[in-house]
């Protein structure tokens, strides 16, 4: 063990300053990758909640049409056995 402290230290290299620029950029550069991530997440769900707000408002002018269309379709009906009662009479 102390041959190989020798060697690193005839070499020159000093493992501390690499070690204290390890141990604090990484964290940072983590951190900044979860908050982008975060933000990045965020920003899709608000843009799904908008999307669904437009699909509920499209099921809702849906659901309106169609009520107004059986109404239209209940007086059709009537309108129609009205005419066949007329032309039973004629005919």
């Amino acid at each position: 063990m102390t041959h190989m402290t020798t060697t690193l230290a005839s070499s020159g290299t000093n493992l501390t300053p690499i070690g204290v620029c390890l141990s604090i950029f990484v964290p940072i550069c983590a951190a900044a990758a979860v908050i982008v991530w975060s933000y990045l997440r965020l920003q899709r769900h608000r843009a799904d909640a908008v999307a669904m707000a437009s699909y509920r408002k499209l099921a809702e002018e849906a659901v309106a049409n169609m009520t107004e269309l059986r109404a239209e379709m209940t007086k059709l009906a009537e309108h129609v056995s009205v005419v066949e009662q007329l032309m039973r009479d004629v005919g």
